[in-house]
């Protein structure tokens, strides 16, 4: 476990409860919201049939990385979070998403 708070820059144990508990919360309200922003968007199981499942899943992600950041941010694990989705964002390949990093910061 130390090995992995050496790594992502984690200070104590109770910052590492927060992030569990913020992961928790995250991946439930995710799925959880995908269902009404599926109904306002008009995507329901009875129309869509077998694409039901995976247009939601493709729904979930966005809304996830959102949620993510937002409830890191109420936790007080916004730094945290935020270099998270980063790193996450690079390693699929989306780092198109992200602004640019400023080369004159690491200075």
């Amino acid at each position: 476990m130390q090995s992995f708070k050496q790594r992502w820059g984690i200070a104590s144990n109770f910052q590492l409860t927060l992030i569990f508990i913020v992961f928790a919360i995250t991946g439930s309200a995710s799925a959880w919201l995908s269902k009404p922003v599926c109904q306002w968007l008009g995507i329901t199981d009875a129309d869509w049939g077998f694409w039901f499942t995976p247009v939601r899943l493709l729904l979930i992600f966005p809304i996830y990385q959102l949620l993510l950041v937002g409830i890191g941010f109420l936790f007080g694990q916004f730094n945290f979070f935020w270099n998270f989705e980063k790193k996450m964002l690079r390693s699929m390949r989306l780092g198109f998403l992200l602004p640019k990093e400023d080369p004159k910061k690491d200075s």
